[in-house]
């Protein structure tokens, strides 16, 4: 009888999956993981709910780092952040292919496995969008001086986009919000990034997050004014435009509000 690990929709939820199903070292096709709320029953299943375990998780992490390496960690890990639902069962049959190869290390060239193919271009798609919203990414200064920025990316890029901003903006408070999870990445000057969950069922952080400093509405006035003023008419190109800046990104972005 085949054995789904039921996790929940997160790094350390995953990765406590892939734990239990690693420890009873059932073969390859005698287990699966699926997410909490997109399990679709099947016949001859055993459904087993796996809590989030860092201990657990962190264990999965070194055993990665150590037999598969960095660069097969990267892959595994941005897949974990896809929105896919079977981005669990894509991970789990990646590491279990490894484990079969006399060089493990190379598992992420075997594309002709459907799981290593799947967690291949799950962990492309993430990278891709949170490159994108890099330079996407429009900050503005609250009242009390925090840098915030909305997005509304499809797969959970915060964690990608935390290490971003560290690099770039070390002594600065900022925080990103995506909208579409209720999740803040949080950056206090001169410290690490945290994720955080929103907890907020009266709405009172969206007021807070509309008291803007004294100068930027200026800047703001400023900066699509800049835009408009570089633009040239007669060169418009609305499907190039497209190709560059696609539409989904526009609405969080300052020189497209209003």
């Amino acid at each position: 009888m085949k054995t789904i690990y039921i996790c929940t929709d997160s790094v350390t939820g995953i990765f406590s999956a892939v734990y239990e199903a690693w420890k009873e070292r059932r073969r390859e096709g005698a287990s699966g993981i699926a997410i909490r709320g997109s399990v679709e029953p099947q016949l001859f299943c055993e459904y087993r709910e796996i809590p989030e375990n860092e201990s657990r998780a962190e264990a999965v992490v070194r055993m990665i780092l150590t037999n598969l390496g960095r660069d097969v960690y990267h892959h595994i890990y941005y897949a974990a952040l896809s929105r896919d639902d079977e981005k669990g069962e894509a991970i789990l049959g990646t590491l279990l292919a490894a484990r079969k190869l006399g060089q493990p290390r190379n598992i992420m060239e075997h594309l002709g496995n459907p799981a290593v193919e799947k967690v291949f271009e799950l962990s492309r798609s993430v990278g891709n969008e949170a490159h994108l919203l890099t330079g996407f990414v429009r900050f503005r200064e609250l009242e009390n001086g925090i840098l915030f920025a909305d997005i509304t990316p499809k797969n959970q890029v915060l964690p990608c986009l935390g290490a971003h901003f560290q690099e770039r903006f070390p002594l600065e408070n900022w925080m990103i919000r995506d909208k579409n999870r209720s999740m803040f990445v949080v950056h206090e000057a001169g410290k690490r990034w945290v994720l955080v969950q929103e907890e907020d069922p009266e709405g009172r952080m969206d007021e807070q997050l509309l008291h803007l400093s004294g100068q930027e509405e200026k800047m703001q006035a400023l900066w699509r004014e800049f835009c408009d003023t570089i633009a040239i008419k007669e060169r418009l190109n609305p499907k190039c435009q497209r190709t560059h800046l696609p539409l989904r990104y526009r609405p969080d972005m300052t020189e497209f509000a209003g």
